[in-house]
């Protein structure tokens, strides 16, 4: 990555044909950062100065915003020639983010081969496997010898995604067997490579959820698996850097939803966006809380007489509240990379019990002592109250932090959407109405 410094030292460089030499020396990504940080008048002047396939290289390595401007600077032959040189699936992902008349205009100067390649990818659902493959790969035929799919190889795959992989199919492309650079190159040249082949080929289908794919190719070390249709014909490959994409993208999606949070949204986004993405969460957010001040409402007497309940209270919200999300976290995260299923419910909810005593005693024991500070002489069974009933919390919260997102998943329902605020929620709304009712209780026996 280009360091901070090497930004300063570019960014002095006032003779062009200099800088030209030195965009055109240090590898793409560092051009695309420093591209990026340019202002956006400058950008397209810097992009202008890179040779015809460097510039390919660095402007899949720009963020689509700034794509975008560039698309909109260029002449429309440079324009071209960089979104047919893209990768299908970058292409598609461009595409994605551009304007629907930008896209209508960019689509038919493709060739036709290109252009059928973004057309297939385009055609599957968002989020499956067959909308993030690629339809650049090693396909050799069946009845090749080694030396004949070398050959092959050498001559018309070299501009492919990854080559480490060569998929075999049948005259109608139906997958059969794959086979490793590795095993061609250490093979003797007349060995048939259905010998050396495996009949064992770890592939998804077109409609797989993306994030099953990732799991896959995790699961089983590959830099590559074959995407199939439901006829078992092989029509692209996923290989490694898509997933890590996936990756970033399913664990951002999840924390986003965690804190509630809709929508493409970072620290760099519009303000006007942040806006948009955050407030119908905040609004639905406070909607359930009003069932928390519908729990507190009818005690209102009992608050007035005991002041110092409106000064424990705040912990039970915030501490509970906490123990909920912790829960939930690590079951959400569970869930997410399939490392548990709702079938393992029970068993899950057994050990976070068993961990919820043991923090429902700390817990209990310090609000106890806490609440003895604030309390009077006359109101030291408020502390008592208090303590007993943040421990009880504290077993509640971690039951619903494992049965409701186990729920949200067994009703096949995204179990990060609403699980924290729910949640949340329903703890305040339990652990005022218990905690008041108690002190009404006891405030009336001891005829306070």
């Amino acid at each position: 990555m280009l360091t901070r410094e090497g930004s300063i030292e570019l960014s002095e460089i006032t003779d062009l044909n200099q800088l030209k030499s030195e965009l055109n020396d240090i590898p793409a990504v560092d051009v695309g950062d420093y591209i990026s940080e340019l202002p956006g008048e400058r950008r397209a002047i810097a992009f202008r100065l890179l040779y015809k396939d460097r510039a390919i290289n660095v402007f899949e390595y720009l963020p689509t915003e700034i794509q975008e401007q560039l698309i909109e600077a260029l002449h429309d032959t440079q324009v071209c020639q960089i979104i047919e040189a893209m990768r299908p699936d970058d292409r598609v992902a461009l595409f994605d983010e551009l304007p629907a008349g930008v896209v209508k205009r960019l689509l038919p100067q493709l060739s036709p081969e290109e252009r059928a390649a973004t057309a297939t990818i385009i055609g599957y659902p968002d989020g499956t496997a067959g909308r993030v493959m690629t339809t650049e790969y090693v396909r050799l035929r069946q009845g090749l010898t080694v030396g004949e799919a070398l050959a092959k190889m050498k001559q018309s795959d070299r501009d492919k995604e990854t080559v480490y992989y060569a998929y075999i199919t049948d005259d109608s492309r139906k997958l059969q067997q794959v086979v490793s650079l590795r095993q061609l190159v250490f093979t003797l040249p007349d060995t048939p490579i259905q010998d050396i082949a495996s009949d064992r080929v770890i592939k998804v289908y077109t409609e797989t959820p993306q994030e099953d794919v990732a799991r896959q190719m995790q699961r089983y070390d590959l830099i590559a698996v074959p995407v199939v249709d439901r006829e078992d014909r092989l029509v692209g490959i996923i290989t490694i850097d898509d997933v890590v994409d996936i990756l970033q993208e399913e664990a951002t999606e999840d924390i986003q939803k965690l804190a509630g949070v809709a929508g493409e949204d970072s620290s760099l986004s519009p303000s006007w966006t942040k806006v948009k993405n955050r407030l119908p969460w905040l609004l639905g957010i406070m909607a359930l809380s009003i069932g928390t001040s519908q729990a507190i409402a009818p005690f209102s007497a009992t608050i007035a007489k005991i002041p110092v309940l409106a000064v424990i209270m705040p912990l039970f919200s915030n501490v509970g509240g906490s123990v909920g999300t912790q829960t939930l976290t690590v079951t959400i995260r569970s869930l997410g990379i399939g490392e548990v299923t709702p079938k393992d419910t029970l068993k899950i909810l057994g050990k976070e019990v068993l961990a919820g005593l043991g923090t429902a005693v700390g817990l209990g024991l310090s609000m106890t002592l806490i609440a003895l500070i604030w309390t009077l002489p006359n109101e030291r069974w408020v502390a008592l109250v208090a303590g007993t009933v943040m421990a009880t919390n504290t077993t509640i919260a971690v039951t619903m932090g494992t049965l409701v997102p186990m729920g949200f998943k067994r009703l096949n329902l995204d179990p990060a959407l609403i699980s924290a605020p729910l949640v949340t929620t329903l703890l305040d709304m339990v652990g005022f109405f218990v905690f008041l009712s108690l002190i009404t209780i006891g405030s009336n026996v001891l005829h306070l």
